[in-house]
């Protein structure tokens, strides 16, 4: 991304002159309080709003220069937590992945079952794959739609709060997957978070939003030092450091009593 702007239908700046370069193999965590602008960052990054200002460009070819087929070959979304589809099963819903690829009416190729298992394996979903995706938890949905991404194939996965009301246990699970996945596939990721520490954890860089505008970007010490993370919060955060694996974290600290 350089220099990229957007702005609400209304007229209002969203993103402001925003520019981020994601190399293969690096997860982007893209932090901020509400209304920062991450979601219009994932919209613009998708090709779903055209960007008022600057350039989105993959391998150099600017994005608008694809067609929605081309662009869904090279990028992967798995949008915040949605109703899945009914009716299909785990198998079923990750082939889907694979319609960038296909025909109209189209059997799947033996390249597009080989990616679905990987993708199926790579996620722990073997063992459910027959199972209706509506019957699933909602752990189990998150890795889903984690899978249907890595089926598609593409270069860049865009992540938009993957761990949402996850519990702890599932929360690790999905991420952990996503880690992986991220560095032996050497995808392009960025990924919206709420959650501090799971980003102190996962990512390799951060990018800082506040109002439309990039606070900050970098390495986890570069960027989420306390002051950093007060300014764009506007909150207090005591800064910790995890003896077990030296790994940063954070705890909201309560205002003094009046």
């Amino acid at each position: 991304m350089r220099d990229v702007s957007a702005r609400y239908p209304s007229g209002r700046l969203a993103l402001n002159k925003v520019s981020l370069a994601v190399h293969p193999g690096e997860l982007w965590a893209v932090l901020g309080p509400n209304g920062a602008g991450k979601s219009t960052l994932v919209r613009v990054i998708s090709g779903a709003l055209r960007p008022t200002a600057g350039q989105l460009l993959l391998r150099g070819r600017p994005l608008e220069t694809m067609n929605r087929r081309q662009l869904a070959r090279r990028l992967a979304i798995v949008p915040q937590a949605a109703p899945p589809p009914a009716r299909f099963s785990v198998r079923e819903v990750v082939m889907m992945g694979r319609s960038p690829h296909q025909g109209a009416w189209m059997r799947a190729s033996d390249e597009d079952q080989d990616a679905t298992h990987r993708a199926l394996d790579a996620c722990g979903l073997v063992d459910l794959a027959e199972r209706p995706v509506d019957q699933l938890s909602g752990g189990e949905q998150r890795r889903v739609a984690i899978a249907r991404a890595l089926a598609q194939g593409g270069e860049i996965l865009v992540l938009d709060e993957p761990g949402a009301h996850l519990d702890i246990r599932h929360s690790i699970e999905l991420y952990e997957v996503i880690r992986r996945e991220v560095a032996e596939r050497r995808l392009a990721c960025v990924a919206v978070l709420h959650d501090l520490n799971a980003a102190a954890q996962y990512a390799d860089r951060i990018a800082l939003l506040k109002g439309g505008s990039l606070l900050a970007r970098g390495t986890i010490e570069e960027v989420m030092t306390y002051q950093r993370l007060k300014d764009a919060f506007e909150a207090e955060l005591y800064v910790g450091v995890n003896e077990l694996d030296r790994t940063r974290y954070f705890l909201p600290v309560r205002p003094p009593p009046p």
